[in-house]
């Protein structure tokens, strides 16, 4: 019955989405740059660069250096950013950089020619080329719309402080940790997503302490705020403060908008806008970040990822998130949709190790799992997803400045984030490994996970207690 009243659900929300575009009239036009490919290249060493590990300010804000101090983290090569001697002999072959990435020492190249691939293969510096984007036919303009200035009458509850927000807030307990004085202050989070459509102009969103935005798809659009509005709904989760109206999960914390899926394909390069996106977040000083992303299948079969795969350690940007707890980032991403779809498993970079990976249950009174919430293990056995939170539905505000309930662990993820940084700005002693251990051993699952809950709804009272009997200890 449960996955019958969700399939409707999901359903009713397609339909309406679909209904929406239509009305829209937003027809597709010819791509302009095309045809056009982009190769990661990845380089076989860091010789030339002009950076030192000694003096770190001059690739990392003093922020980013501060925060692994405060863990014992050291600075390393993997943070030194790419060689720019190498970038200039590719540069030389013809090719344009579209991007780079310093922890997996990679650069993202675009050709308009793919056979000058041949000669930047043949370069000592590289040691491997792999094709990740080729350009479509045709693309979607983007279309702003129109948005609700304020909230009707009926979005206010009277009795209820955290007002449509309350169930996803009390489920965790975020609410006693909000009464204890901790919202997110101090904290920065940033949010990885697909385009944040009108959260520069929703009034309240606009309260929100967003410290900037950011680009990393190519070609970069110079505002993030014309494209899907699902990073609006994920941000309005943590950073809304409007009493008996919404109330977010971390409403005193700052953030960073920062954009790496591409709304026209869906190709691999993402992987590498994803990893870029993290390593900006790191290098401005970021405390935690939320991704409500996940990969498994590509336009080309040849992207595509097999089962097998799901290791944490094959994909690029499982790779990547794997790094941030070493950065001292806590990483919340989406479990994924696909649990009444044929892969039914978590897709990447899910399935990364150090992270939290969130899925998503029904409501605070049934906590049952949603029937579309993406299921474990990874590979190698770790059990995923790693905690649960209210996604089917939660409350969210659309890139119409509407209050709405969206189904999915996108959203399940961001309510666990914002708590995250209220916890951690509880306890900033603890490094992002503990952050992360503490919170799955308060999961009503813990003496017993499994690969549906992992280790259940975790209670961030208890992780804020259970960390301070620690620390007297």
């Amino acid at each position: 019955m449960q996955r019958l009243l969700t399939l409707i659900i999901m359903t009713s929300c397609t339909l309406f989405v679909l209904a929406d575009s239509m009305q829209d009239g937003t027809k597709r036009v010819r791509y302009k740059d095309g045809p056009a490919y982009i190769y990661r290249i990845s380089l076989s060493d860091k010789h030339g660069t002009p950076y030192s590990l000694d003096h770190p300010t001059r690739f990392l804000s003093r922020r980013a250096v501060e925060r692994r101090k405060r863990q014992g983290l050291a600075v390393d090569s993997t943070d030194l950013p790419v060689s720019p001697h190498y970038i200039r002999l590719i540069q030389k072959e013809g090719a344009g950089i579209v991007g780079k990435s310093r922890w997996q020492n990679t650069l993202l190249v675009r050709l308009k020619d793919s056979t000058l691939i041949s000669s930047i293969r043949e370069l000592p510096c590289v040691n491997s080329c792999k094709l990740v984007w080729i350009s479509p036919d045709s693309i979607t303009p983007d279309t702003r719309g129109n948005i609700h200035m304020t909230f009707e009458p009926h979005d206010s509850i009277g009795n209820e402080i955290y007002g449509n927000a309350a169930d996803q807030i009390y489920n965790l307990k975020g609410d006693q940790l909000h009464k204890a004085g901790f919202l997110g202050k101090g904290m920065m989070i940033a949010i990885i997503d697909g385009g944040f459509k009108n959260a520069d102009c929703i009034p309240e969103l606009q309260k929100i302490d967003i410290r900037g935005w950011h680009d990393f798809v190519s070609p970069n659009d110079p505002q993030l705020f014309s494209e899907t509005d699902h990073g609006t709904k994920v941000l309005s989760i943590m950073g809304t403060y409007r009493p008996h109206i919404f109330i977010g999960t971390a409403p005193k914390a700052s953030y960073w908008l920062l954009r790496s899926e591409d709304q026209q394909t869906e190709q691999e390069i993402e992987e590498d806008y994803w990893t870029m996106a993290a390593e900006f977040a790191d290098s401005v000083g970021c405390d935690v970040i939320n991704s409500s992303l996940g990969y498994t299948e590509y336009d080309h079969k040849w992207m595509s990822y097999q089962q097998w795969q799901l290791d944490g350690k094959t994909a690029f940007v499982s790779r990547s998130a794997a790094m941030l707890a070493q950065k001292g980032i806590v990483l919340c991403n989406s479990a994924g949709n696909s649990g009444m779809g044929p892969w039914k498993k978590i897709g990447v970079p899910a399935d990364a190790d150090h992270i939290l990976t969130v899925g998503a249950i029904s409501d605070n009174e049934t906590q049952r799992i949603a029937a579309f919430s993406s299921v474990g293990p990874t590979q190698d056995g770790r059990v995923k997803p790693d905690i649960v939170a209210i996604g089917a539905p939660a409350s969210v505000i659309s890139g119409r400045g509407t209050i709405t309930n969206s189904m999915g662990t996108s959203f399940s993820s961001p309510v666990v984030c914002g708590l995250v940084a209220c916890l951690w700005q509880a306890m900033p002693e603890k490094t992002a490994l503990e952050i992360i251990d503490i919170i799955r051993c308060t999961g009503k699952n813990y003496q017993h996970p499994d690969n549906i809950y992992g280790y259940g709804v975790p209670d961030f009272w208890q992780a804020f207690l259970r960390g301070k009997i620690k620390d007297e200890r």
